[in-house]
């Protein structure tokens, strides 16, 4: 059983990773931890709620950090929606969000269970660099992290090098790769070649169940942007891809281990996860940059969330 942390900024295609995850018989949800990023912090939070509604889950969520640690606040609601679930106008939910803040969420339930839980960081990393700053020790409790941000060719969708998660709280970023041993990145590349066809689109779109309603009702803001700004009706699924890799490790095909530093300086490069593919810093490579992964499980994985 795979016990989920899941650092989150939801956002559209941040649903779809927690609900695939809450669909998976293999995994428990332990708790979901909000951040500001894709929207405001008041609009992740809610929306976090929202997701684990649908999909019956009985997880708790955390808000956390609503601003960046230095960075001027941004976010991506362009994409996403106002409310940061496509402008779907969905009722508030009923469920409590839990006192306790996602910064201090993140460090009791690793002292609680230590080496048994995974993080996945899906959004900004301004709650886990927050909760590696209070207790340095944190990298060694949880079992894994597995991170979504990061253009590590320089194909950047925030600037022309720089990937959305990380540019938005470079800083935070910059903490966490400094001080976790070991960390596994899903990239904007990576997500960029593994997409969901139109023809796989329109099969998502004709399922019939409460859970599809929602995710069509969720998701068809964003597939208009790209269909409008890209030419194409498919999907980009980056937090879903990364949720996938924490889930079933088996699903990645090819990764290299390199050294990743983030880069806080420069008009276009900063936030940029910059790689070292050729050893030219001698520093021990800190991070599993997952490159090539089986699409088709991971469209297994969304589709039966949606049944």
């Amino acid at each position: 059983m795979i016990r989920l942390v899941i650092d989150t900024d939801p956002g559209v295609d941040d649903a779809h990773a927690i609900m695939a995850a809450a669909a998976h018989p293999a995994v428990h949800i332990e708790a979901l931890t909000a951040v500001k990023g894709n929207v405001a912090l008041k609009h992740t939070a809610a929306n976090a709620c929202k997701i684990l509604d649908i999909m019956e889950s009985e997880a708790t969520v955390y808000a956390g950090c609503a601003l960046p640690l230095i960075a001027p606040p941004s976010d991506a609601s362009e994409f996403h929606g106002r409310d940061g679930l496509g402008n779907s106008n969905l009722p508030p939910s009923p469920r409590p969000i839990a006192e306790e803040h996602a910064v201090q969420a993140l460090i009791r339930m690793a002292n609680a269970a230590p080496g048994e839980l995974t993080l996945l960081a899906i959004g900004p990393l301004t709650n886990v660099a927050m909760a590696t700053r209070l207790d340095p020790e944190l990298p060694q409790k949880y079992r894994e992290l597995v991170v979504m941000g990061g253009s590590i060719r320089g194909m950047g969708n925030a600037t022309p090098a720089a990937e959305f998660n990380l540019y938005t709280d470079p800083e935070a970023a910059a903490i966490v790769f400094s001080t976790w041993p070991q960390l596994t990145l899903l990239s904007w590349e990576t997500t960029m070649a593994h997409t969901f066809s139109p023809q796989q689109v329109d099969a998502l779109w004709s399922m019939a169940s409460p859970r599809a309603e929602f995710f069509r009702r969720v998701s068809q803001n964003t597939l208009d942007f790209i269909n409008h700004f890209l030419g194409d009706r498919f999907l980009l699924e980056p937090d879903l891809l990364a949720a996938a890799v924490a889930i079933e490790p088996d699903i990645v095909k090819t990764a290299e281990w390199r050294h990743v530093e983030i880069e806080l300086a420069g008009v276009n490069t900063r936030g940029q996860t910059t790689v070292d593919w050729f050893d030219r810093t001698g520093k021990d490579p800190n991070v599993k940059l997952v490159l090539e992964m089986d699409t088709d499980r991971v469209w297994e994985m969304l589709k039966a969330a949606l049944e």
